[in-house]
């Protein structure tokens, strides 16, 4: 696969992940030779609390870097992650300098590689070692001072505590990650945000060009989770429109209902208005809610509405029932440039 879409979504979901725990900043240059952090992370003085995340919320429990990558990683790859750590090193020193003040170990950032598999002479030759009795397999860590450490993402157990992580892994063990993602509560507010990304990275990769089998497998389970979140957000937006809808009616039918109960009777034109607020309501709130819907259908498709696909909105819904299901259900088959072609 191209590196970008993975790197971009890894980037993307730790970002929704760690935000209520503290800032994040993805992309982040620093001083010196020109370097580029994927994920910086300092937690906030008053988090959320961490335990949903398992493990991840356990290595976000400090400052921290995270580096991941979709491939092994070789030696070169821990050469740069260690040399973009130490930079951010000297630069907090430098900085503490001009400040005057002094940077305490503690407030420097750990460097989190998050890698789906690493060769055993790789980590011999770092001398990185496991701590099983505080963090179980899985997790090498560099000697002390160097405050690193490099999370072979395959080797983690099989757990919940450690499903955020496995998530970023690669075939079968991403795979079985997706799976117990999908099992999870629809309540369960990670999950919707995992699902939406997982969404975003599917519609990057059905476009690009020369994808590998392991993609392809990719690609095809996520689809049903794709159909999976496109259903609930359609049940949602439905539901959401009836409401709004079926509101706004009642206001205005007691509105109307008390200015003609000025000229009929108030106890009977605010009743009369009031039944006729709630049949208009429904009416509008079923009206909003297909538009809801289709929206719904079109950003889980294409991503932002842009204005062009807005123009489309009122066109789709005038469509006869029939037609417009028909269309519907063929959307997942047509690119954006077909769509906007049968309405030109």
């Amino acid at each position: 696969m191209t590196v970008f879409p993975y790197d971009q979504f890894a980037k993307d979901y730790l970002k929704e992940l760690l935000s209520p725990l503290g800032e994040v900043e993805t992309s982040r240059n620093i001083a010196g030779e020109v370097r580029e952090i994927d994920v910086w992370f300092a937690p906030a003085a008053q988090a959320a609390s961490a335990t949903s995340l398992g493990l991840l919320g356990r290595l976000a429990a400090t400052a921290a870097i995270f580096e991941p990558f979709r491939n092994a990683i070789d030696l070169e790859d821990v050469r740069s992650c260690t040399g973009k750590l130490f930079d951010v090193f000297a630069f907090l020193q430098r900085q503490a300098r001009r400040n005057n003040t002094r940077v305490e170990e503690t407030d420097l950032p750990h460097l989190w590689i998050l890698a789906p598999t690493a060769s055993e002479s790789l980590l011999t030759g770092f001398a990185a070692t496991l701590d099983v009795d505080n963090w179980g397999s899985g997790i090498y860590f560099f000697p002390e001072h160097w405050k690193g450490a490099i999370v072979v993402i395959h080797q983690l157990p099989r757990t919940p505590e450690t499903l955020w992580l496995r998530i970023l892994g690669k075939g079968r063990v991403q795979q079985q990650a997706i799976d117990e993602l999908a099992a999870l509560s629809e309540n369960d507010p990670l999950r919707g945000v995992v699902l939406e990304l997982l969404s975003n990275l599917k519609t990057i990769l059905e476009v690009s060009q020369n994808l590998e089998p392991e993609e392809r497998d990719l690609i095809m389970r996520l689809s049903p989770l794709y159909e999976q979140r496109l259903a609930e957000a359609t049940q949602q937006g439905i539901e959401q429109g009836i409401e709004q809808g079926i509101e706004r009616g009642i206001e205005r039918g007691i509105e109307q209902g008390i200015e003609r109960g000025i000229e009929r009777g108030i106890e009977q034109g605010i009743e009369r208005g009031i039944e006729q607020g709630i049949e208009r309501g429904i009416g509008e709130g079923v009206r909003q809610g297909q538009r809801i819907f289709v929206e719904n259908l079109l950003r889980a498709k294409f991503g932002e509405l842009d204005e062009e696909l807005t123009a489309i909105i009122e066109l789709l819904l005038a469509l006869p029932p029939a037609d417009l299901t028909a269309l519907l259900l063929q959307l997942s088959n047509l690119s954006r440039a077909e769509l906007l072609a049968r309405f030109n």
